[in-house]
Order: structure tokens, then C-alpha cells, then sequence
């Protein structure tokens, strides 16, 4: 194949929530679809930023890593760059002004456009900006390509009716949109059959899901029928709003198996005061009766959550508000965030902005509550058997400690080892170990021997060894003894 006929290929960078990584294997699957092949950690012909606007310094991020690639696109035009999602969609042809060697800005209604339209700037020799005010296609009509074999999410809206004065998402992905149930249910059966035995279901709000089509118990409902499908072991779900949070949903959780428990419940603030300046529709009162709600349902839900410092207008006493509510609902995780000026956001013009140095040592105070909190309730299960799905290159310090990881139920890291005469399982197979020591973000579970380990294998298991015969020819053998293998499909 010579130089002027060979595939072209390219590489993702995602920044950004999760709704950014399920496009971004969208966008892998329409490059692939249309011919491109993934670089695999080489040089790009294209690199496509999939972009976010809602974290601190976004933009900054982008031009960053956009003038790095700077040099390249000036030694050689035909290296493409290309720059979506919602910075995008926000920024426009302000993108082609601070970095005009860009050859393609598109906005999140039309990720299905992007090869279309590199190859028009190809062609046409100049940037080519598409920004669609409303949706073009639904994210999970797209072609996909999964990093996970064993794992995948699935999109049930896109879009958001709230007006959070912080928040500029609804601005850019637009209004909710729902997906009818027999399309997302259809979706998931597919994944199934492809080996997939965990699925995340994903939307802005994914509580409010069904608002579209006039039917408010529309999520729980969705939540029962995934447990009517054979072959899918663990359903999770991503973010839900306390406003919203009804208690059809907490028995739905609560009486269907394969819903983990799980929950995500964003706060934000615990002062009421707060709360309100932010248009968040409910108080912290209301916050707690949902947490004291799902744990009388579910007495072992690891709650989450995220917490913003700093917002304009928090006093003192506003942010011990904030620390009251985070100690009595007892987080297992808490994401917490420094607030900070978002353009085009009403919090953004303010008055009473809280001065840095002042939200920093608030954000210090609070990431020293939740991390306490997070290791002492770790500490409670310190004994207790816990069900790991193994993943890939889940822990960083796998290949120096002997261990693989894992997700418990719950969805907390699990390291553990293999015990002599134990096969190692493969990513997607299911252990069953006894937790020998916790920290704030992980358990461990170091069994002393084949007696105190069971090991399950799955049909995701089953998919990773066919991936595996699909990349280099031979497929993934269980060795035996305490040894550890990588576990990472790129490179493989």
C-alpha cells in the first residue's frame, strides 16, 4: 500500500463528563466506519478533541494541547485537526479565530457529520464549521466502538430542563430529549449478545427520563423491565437530580436484582440559601429524606455525590451547611469542586464572588470531611465478601503490587491477588473475595488460599478472549499461581 492510498489514521481526546466519553466512542465508530483506523498510540493523520465547557480552565485545556499540534499541522498539511463537544458548541468560530489551522469545529447535535465533513476540508482546502442548533441524530444511533468489552453505556435522553445558574450544559445540549423505551431496551439486548453483562444508563437528568412522552414513571419502570433480560448482570445509572427523585425509583432499585447498589445524588450545596441561588429545587432537608429513603430500602448503597466551594454569595455559616449535610448522609465517594466563573453562566455575573484564597481553605476543610468519611465506611467493611466484575487497568499499581482490580457491586475498587493454583481470570469474569484491608478509595482482598477465592467467568469474559483472538491471532490463557498478566487491549 503506498503512501497515497494508505488508511488514514486517528486518535480521541476526550475531555470531560461521561456523556463526552459515550460520544467519543461514537465518534471512534463513525471514523472507523468511514475507513480511518485507531493510531493505536502512534502519530495521527487526525486528532479529534471531544471537548467540555462545564470544567475550570476548558478552554485554556484545548488551546493548550491545540498549539502543541501546532508544528505538525504546519510540517504537514495533510494532518487533520478537529475539535467537538461542548466547548464547541459554546466557542463556534471563535476556535477558527485563536487556532485557524483547525480543519473542523462541530457542535454536539452532529457528531454524525464529522467525517463528512474532514473529508470536505480536505477537499475544499479550508475549516469547515458545522454547529447545529437542535439534535441531528441520537448519540446511540451512531456507530460505536467500545474500549470495554464487558461494560458500556447507553444514552436514554440527552439534553436538560433545569436552569442551574452554574451550569451552562443546558444551553448546549439543548432541551431534553428522550428515547423511547423499546429502542433502549433493544440496544441493551444487542450489547448482551455482543458479551456485555453491565450496562450504565446514561442522561443530564436520568430521573426526569419520560417527561418527553408525558409518562413520569417512565425511569422506574425502564429500571424493572432491564431486569427482565437475560444475561445482564449489573445495571448502573448516571446522574440522577434530587428534585426529581421519586420513590418508585427506590423501589425499582431496591426489588430489581441486577440494579446495583448504587446511587449518584449530586448536592451541591447543603445551604438552603444556597441551593436557591443556584435554582436547585429542592433544600437540604429534602436531600436527606431521600438518602434515609434508599438506605432503608437498600441498607447497603454506597451513596455519592458532588459538592461545589465557593459558590458566589456562601458565607461561613452557608458552607457548615454544607459539612452538616455531608456527615449525617455518610458519602462513599463526594466529587467536590471549587466554584469558578463559567461565561455565559447567571452565576457568572454575581455580585458577592468569594475570593480564592478563601474558597480554597473551604475546599480543603470539605476534601478532609469526605475523604475521612469515605475511608471510615470502607473500614465497616473490612470482613465482609464482596462480588468484583475484573476490568482492565482499573488499578495503577496493579503490575507492582500482584494484583488485579475490580468493581464490587457497590461500585468501590477492589485490588486483590491470586492465591496459588488459581487461574487468573479474564476482564469481565466475576470474583467472590473477603476484604482484608480498606483505604478511602479502595478495598483489598489478599486470599490466602484457592479456598478463600471463587472465580465465575461470564460471557463478557467469553467476548474479551474473542477480542483478543481478533487483535493478535491468539486468544488470552489462564495461567495459574499468583502472577499477574496485563490486562490492557491497546497494543495487544
Amino acid at each position: 500500500m503506498t503512501s497515497a492510498t494508505k488508511q488514514r489514521s486517528y486518535e480521541v481526546r476526550t475531555f470531560g463528563c461521561q456523556m463526552n466519553v459515550h460520544d467519543s466512542e461514537r465518534l471512534t465508530g463513525l471514523l472507523e466506519t468511514a475507513g480511518y483506523v485507531d493510531s493505536q498510540g502512534a502519530e495521527a493523520d487526525i486528532v479529534v478533541f471531544n471537548t467540555c465547557a462545564v470544567r475550570e480552565n476548558a478552554d485554556n485545556r484545548l488551546y493548550a494541547a491545540l498549539s502543541q499540534l501546532f508544528h505538525k499541522k504546519k510540517e504537514n498539511p495533510d494532518f487533520q485537526l478537529a475539535v467537538g463537544g461542548c466547548l464547541a458548541q459554546k466557542d463556534r468560530e471563535t476556535i477558527i479565530k485563536k487556532a485557524p489551522y483547525v480543519d473542523v469545529v462541530f457542535g454536539t447535535h452532529n457528531i454524525g457529520s464529522l467525517p463528512v465533513l474532514l473529508e470536505r476540508a480536505r477537499h475544499n482546502a479550508e475549516a469547515q464549521v458545522e454547529i447545529l442548533e437542535s439534535l441531528e441524530t441520537f448519540p446511540s444511533d451512531l456507530p460505536t466502538k467500545r474500549e470495554s468489552t464487558f461494560a458500556a453505556w447507553v444514552s436514554i435522553s440527552v439534553g436538560c430542563n433545569n436552569t442551574c445558574t452554574f451550569c451552562i450544559v443546558p444551553s448546549l445540549r439543548g432541551k431534553e430529549k428522550d428515547r423511547r423505551p423499546g429502542e433502549i431496551l433493544a440496544e441493551v439486548e444487542a450489547l448482551v449478545a455482543e458479551g456485555v453483562i453491565e450496562i450504565t444508563l446514561l442522561g443530564q437528568n436520568v430521573n426526569t427520563y419520560g417527561v418527553e412522552f408525558g409518562d413520569k414513571g417512565a425511569f422506574a419502570k425502564l429500571l424493572r423491565a432491564m431486569g427482565q433480560i437475560k444475561g445482564l448482570e449489573r445495571v448502573r445509572f448516571t446522574s440522577p437530580h434530587p428534585a426529581a427523585f421519586t420513590q418508585d425509583v427506590i423501589d425499582a432499585m431496591a426489588e430489581t436484582p441486577n440494579v446495583m447498589p448504587q446511587l449518584h445524588m449530586p448536592l451541591q450545596s447543603g445551604s438552603d440559601a444556597v441551593l436557591k441561588a443556584m435554582k436547585r429545587s429542592y433544600r437540604s432537608t429534602k436531600f436527606l429524606g431521600i438518602i434515609d429513603a434508599v438506605r432503608e430500602a437498600i441498607p447497603n448503597a454506597a451513596i455519592s455525590t458532588d459538592i461545589i466551594v465557593g459558590f458566589p454569595g456562601e458565607t461561613e455559616e452557608d458552607f457548615q451547611e454544607t459539612m452538616r449535610v455531608v456527615r449525617e448522609s455518610r458519602f462513599a465517594t463526594a466529587y467536590t469542586f471549587q466554584y469558578s466563573i463559567r461565561p455565559g453562566t447567571p452565576a457568572a455575573e454575581m455580585a458577592d464572588q468569594i475570593p480564592k484564597a478563601v474558597v480554597q481553605e473551604r475546599f480543603e476543610r470539605l476534601h478532609k470531611l469526605v475523604n475521612q468519611i469515605a475511608f471510615e465506611e470502607n473500614q465497616k467493611l473490612i470482613g465482609q465478601t464482596v462480588e468484583a466484575l475484573v476490568a482492565n487497568n482499573e488499578g495503577r499499581k496493579d503490575s507492582a503490587t500482584n494484583r488485579l482490580s475490580g468493581r464490587a457491586r457497590d461500585g468501590r475498587l477492589v485490588h486483590f491477588s491470586l492465591p496459588e493454583g488459581v487461574a487468573t481470570p479474564r476482564p469481565g469474569d466475576l470474583v467472590t473475595v473477603t476484604v482484608h484491608e480498606a483505604g478511602p478509595f479502595h478495598l483489598i482482598a489478599d486470599p490466602a488460599t484457592s479456598a478463600h477465592i471463587s472465580v465465575r467467568q461470564t460471557i463478557a469474559g467469553d467476548a474479551w478472549d474473542r477480542a483478543q483472538a481478533a487483535s493478535c491471532g491468539v486468544p488470552v490463557t489462564a495461567p495459574t499461581g499468583r502472577r499477574s498478566i496485563p490486562l490492557g487491549v491497546r497494543g495487544a
